[in-house]
C-alpha cells in the first residue's frame, strides 16, 4: 500500500506451539502447502488432512504446529506482510531527495508482494469479515501504514515541498484505504478494477496530486 510499518514491529505467532523453532521445515511445508491449495480453492474447502498430507506429516503432527487451519492463514498473512515491509522504504530519509521515487517504491513494494502472494491476499480479504483475528491483524497493519504515511506527509509540509491542507492523518487514511480497495479489486479482477500494469502508476499519480497538489513534487 503505502509505506510499511517499522520492520522490527513484533507480531504474535498465532496458533504455533512456541516450543518449536521458527524455521522448522515441517512448519514451512505446511505454509507452502496452504498457499498452494489456496490458489485452487477456498480455505473452507481445505481440510486439515489436505494440509498435513501436502506437508508430508500426520494429522496429529499438524496440531503440534497450528491449532487450526485458520491459524495457518494468519501465519501466511504475517509472512506476506513481513515481506512487503522488507521491500518498502524503511525510513523517509530519502524523501526530500526523490519524492516520486520514494512514494513509488512504497506503493510498488506492497503491490508486488501481495500480487506474488495473490492467493493469500484474496483469502485474507474473504476472511476479513468473518474472522476476528484476521480483522484485528489487518487493522494493526493498516494503522502502521497510515502512521508512516502521515509522518512522511507532515515532513514534506515542514520542508515546504507540500502545501498545508487536510490533516496528514486524515489524508493518509484516505489514500491508504484507496490503495487497499484498488489493489484488492485488481487482484480479484472484480469490476470495476484497474488492469494490473496500470495500478501502481495510477495510485502514484493520485498520491502525488493529493499530497503536493501538483503532478510532481516541487524540487
Amino acid at each position: 500500500m503505502t509505506e510499511s510499518p517499522a520492520k522490527d514491529t513484533a507480531r504474535p505467532r498465532r496458533g504455533r506451539r512456541e516450543s518449536r523453532p521458527s524455521g522448522d521445515d515441517r512448519e514451512q511445508a505446511i505454509l507452502a502447502t496452504a498457499e498452494r491449495l489456496l490458489g485452487e480453492r477456498s480455505l473452507a474447502e481445505i481440510s486439515i488432512d489436505d494440509l498435513a498430507r501436502g506437508a508430508g506429516i500426520s494429522r496429529p503432527t499438524f496440531y503440534f504446529y497450528f491449532a487450526a487451519k485458520e491459524a495457518v492463514l494468519l501465519a501466511l498473512i504475517d509472512r506476506v506482510i513481513a515481506e512487503a515491509d522488507a521491500g518498502s522504504p524503511g525510513t523517509p530519509d530519502g524523501l526530500a531527495l526523490d519524492p516520486v521515487g520514494h512514494w513509488r517504491a512504497a506503493i510498488d513494494a506492497f503491490f508486488a508482494t501481495f500480487r506474488a502472494h495473490r492467493a493469500v491476499t484474496l483469502a485474507a480479504a474473504r476472511a476479513h469479515g468473518t474472522n476476528r483475528e484476521v480483522r484485528e491483524l489487518w487493522s494493526r497493519v493498516m494503522e502502521g501504514w497510515v502512521q508512516r504515511a502521515a509522518r512522511a506527509i507532515a515532513a514534506e509540509r515542514a520542508r515546504g515541498a507540500a502545501p498545508e491542507g487536510l490533516p496528514p492523518r486524515a489524508l493518509a487514511i484516505a489514500l491508504t484505504s484507496m490503495n487497499e480497495r484498488v489493489l484488492l479489486a485488481t487482484f480479484a479482477a472484480e469490476p470495476p478494477a484497474l488492469a494490473e500494469p496500470e495500478a501502481v502508476d495510477t495510485l502514484l499519480a493520485i498520491w502525488l496530486a493529493a499530497i503536493y497538489q501538483a503532478p510532481t513534487p516541487p524540487r
